[in-house]
């Protein structure tokens, strides 16, 4: 009834609904994955509360990384079994229940339950499976751009709202830092059930960009896990699922898997304040909203593989820059700029390229495992670089490995330009 009214509205003044669902999503996703990111800006008054150490807090924090992305493949099969609407509320819900179980936590395993089982699981049941469908589904056009946009949603949400968190935590504790994720999630979930549709058949309009209404998709009736099986199975035998697969893991291990968790404890490790350096990550937060909305640009103009060979060789020239920048004000600034720009502008791209491949049915279940790649490698850096901190009292090793990887990935992307599976790498150039 609210979204048929609202719709009515805005086609009178000439404005798509598609543009209502990119709204509702990307301030979902802000919401949701500043949620996930805010318990890693806590980890030093955790551990002074309970006397825990930075490593055995990385154990649940690569774990809630290794559950965001290993839902992923499962996710997309499920939004086509399910329907978006309904995936993403229960999300919420999960969301909802880790935050109050965070904030009530005495005990060591509320935090493996709340903040890596619940807080990993819930987020990563949408993430970048909702974005690749509502921009498949809802626009034939400007598919880039809105990847784009929802993309930046993701990473700046886990960026600009943990300076907001460390101050909350320095003046009323840290489990009051918890407490507006949880009330932001639980009311643009509201705002998505309400206002949210599947289809832009179920409004009687066409995708933006096409003059015809399309039929709606017919749901699958399988099982959720053989469907998305099937579709792994089909994606696997190509060159292009693996170079994509294997660099996406990479660009985890680089920006999840360190940058969140790592980068503010690194910081405090050598002289800076704990709200200067979330500060910091809020400036890569919006670095990164301006970088990867104009990836998502770019990725409608230029071939996707230079663009993606690009953005992960400069990564990784930062990343090994970074320990010889002196670590002052300057040096951490420049690096925050550069990096931020650069911190996830490989999904659109990425995105793009799985739809080119695969279509726009099956792309956002390939997607799915493709980033189940992303967040494995998430998760694993999370975890190594903690456990490498306790051992060496330093994090530069990890952050100067991370660099060499990204200088791998960029060289990953030639795999593409050679003449192994032809008509495939032909149909994703571009």
């Amino acid at each position: 009834m609210f979204a048929d009214k609202l719709n009515r509205i805005l086609s009178a003044r000439n404005i798509h609904y598609a543009w209502v669902m990119v709204a509702l999503t990307f301030l979902y996703s802000l919401c949701s994955s500043a949620a996930m990111a805010i318990p890693g800006v806590l980890l030093v008054p955790m551990g002074h509360e309970f006397g825990w150490s930075i490593g055995e807090m990385s154990g649940p924090m690569g774990l809630r990384l290794f559950l965001f992305g290993g839902i992923a493949p499962l996710a997309g099969a499920l939004a086509l079994r399910y329907g978006l609407v309904r995936m993403l509320v229960v999300s919420a819900v999960m969301v909802v229940v880790g935050l109050i179980l965070s904030v009530m936590m005495t005990q060591k395993w509320q935090l493996w339950l709340g903040i890596g089982v619940l807080l990993g699981v819930a987020p990563g049941m949408t993430a970048m499976v909702t974005n690749a469908t509502i921009a498949t589904r809802w626009f034939t056009e400007r598919r880039g751009l809105v990847l784009g946009m929802l993309s930046a949603a993701l990473a700046t949400g886990q960026l600009i709202f943990l300076p907001i968190a460390a101050f909350v935590s320095e003046h009323y504790g840290w489990r009051a830092a918890l407490v507006p994720a949880m009330v932001m999630v639980a009311v643009m979930a509201l705002a998505y059930w309400l206002l949210g549709r599947e289809h832009p058949s179920d409004l009687g309009l066409p995708a933006f960009g096409d003059s015809a209404v399309g039929a709606r998709p017919k749901a699958p009736t399988g099982n959720a896990i053989m469907l998305s099986l099937s579709v792994l199975r089909e994606a696997s035998g190509t060159a292009v699922f693996w170079v994509l697969f294997g660099s996406f893991a990479i660009c985890g291990m680089t920006s999840f898997g360190l940058m969140g968790p790592h980068f503010v404890p690194l910081c405090i490790d050598v002289g800076v304040g704990a709200v200067v350096a979330a500060s910091l990550l809020a400036l890569m937060g919006i670095c990164d909203f301006i970088g990867t909305i104009a990836s998502g640009w770019l990725s409608d103009r230029y071939d996707n593989r230079m663009l993606l060979a690009w953005y992960y060789g400069l990564r990784g020239l930062s990343l090994m820059w970074l320990p010889f920048s002196g670590f002052d004000m300057v040096g951490l600034s420049v690096f925050s700029v550069f990096f931020g720009l650069d911190y996830i502008a490989s999904v659109p791209v990425t995105m793009k390229l799985a739809i080119r491949a695969w279509g726009p049915v099956k792309a956002p279940v390939v997607f799915g495992w493709i980033f189940a790649g992303h967040q494995f490698g998430a998760a694993l850096m999370a975890v190594a670089a903690g456990y490498s901190r306790d051992a060496l009292d330093t994090y530069l090793p990890a952050f100067f490995t991370a660099g060499v990887l990204g200088v791998i990935a960029a060289a990953s992307m030639l795999l593409l330009l050679g003449k192994r599976n032809p008509a495939r790498i032909q149909a994703i150039a571009g």
